[in-house]
């Protein structure tokens, strides 16, 4: 998803589109040459143009950001702490995560078709869920990009077969960026070799393009930006 919040009197641009990408809007998009003819594709973050705002996708995805997962657990005393002596499975909010995507604050495996997370045997207890004054359960925050269920894609160059892209400087909000990362206000903004938004770096080739100017939230999964 793209959202335009301020780009003044600049109109984006419109390019020959790349008939084997896939894309959403938000995402960053570049120039290649296949056979003769230049055409826009998505970007591998060394030589960004602008922001795409079309979509050309299987498949919907979204972000949660920040999800916090409770769950009760018995503790067992293991070296001084407590830990539960058994697997405890969990349920994410939303299913079909991109593995990939997916970060934990406490170590699970994920099952990511059914978007069930478990906390194996040895894991310590770190929340108190009942104010008995002792642990009693395990807390955990994830963030991942997942598929949006029963929603098929949708390609919007069919009719035209051109991408459009803005490429001035304006300020925008996106959920197409690495949920893997974090993204503080007025950290620089790379592109990822998939052509996601990034604070992370992928070599020294990679310019910066852009600039958190507001993080994503639980309640507000998109980032803002000012586009360089």
């Amino acid at each position: 998803m793209l959202r335009l919040v301020q780009v003044g009197n600049a109109l984006p641009a419109s390019f020959i589109c790349d008939p084997s990408a896939e894309f959403q809007p938000g995402m960053v998009s570049e120039l290649v040459v296949i056979g003769n003819q230049i055409m826009a594709t998505v970007s591998n973050g060394t030589a960004p143009l602008g922001i795409i705002d079309d979509i050309k996708t299987r498949a919907f995805t979204n972000v949660s950001w920040n999800e916090e997962i409770y769950v009760p657990a018995v503790g067992v005393n293991s070296n001084g702490r407590l830990v539960t002596p058994i697997d405890v499975k969990a349920e994410l909010k939303k299913p079909n995560v991109l593995a990939s995507s997916f970060t934990s604050t406490v170590n699970v495996v994920l099952n990511a078709t059914n978007g069930v997370v478990t906390f194996l045997a040895g894991t310590p207890l770190n929340i108190d869920l009942t104010g008995s004054g002792s642990f009693n359960g395990i807390k955990a925050v994830v963030n991942y990009t997942y598929q949006v269920a029963n929603v098929p894609g949708d390609d919007s160059t069919a009719g035209s077969g051109r991408m459009t892209v803005w490429f001035n400087r304006m300020f925008a909000q996106t959920d197409q960026y690495e949920t893997n990362q974090q993204y503080p206000v007025r950290a620089n903004l790379f592109v990822s070799e998939l052509g996601f938004l990034t604070t992370r770096r992928p070599s020294a080739i990679h310019p910066a393009v852009a600039m958190v100017t507001a993080p994503p939230t639980p309640m507000n999964t998109m980032i803002e930006f000012l586009y360089l």
